[in-house]
């Protein structure tokens, strides 16, 4: 089993709950608002979490001024 980060469990948890909600796309920086994080700190475990999670898939989907991220269920 993977061991995952302080960081890393909440981000994980907000995206979970939120694709179950029916969001698909986010972009670090309002995924950092919500929990209390730098745009920083997400941008850089997300492309981590895209290769070791089963739990949710992510995706780079676009790019304009900042990285948008297609999060969907694992």
């Amino acid at each position: 089993m993977t061991d995952y980060s302080d960081e890393e469990r909440r981000i994980l948890a907000y995206l979970r709950e939120s694709v179950s909600k029916g969001e698909r796309y986010f972009r670090s920086k309002n995924i950092a608002e919500h929990l209390g994080l730098s745009s920083k700190q997400v941008g850089v475990r997300l492309p981590e979490l895209a290769e070791k999670s089963e739990e949710v898939d992510i995706e780079k989907w676009g790019r304009a001024k900042s990285t948008t991220w297609k999060v969907t269920l694992g």
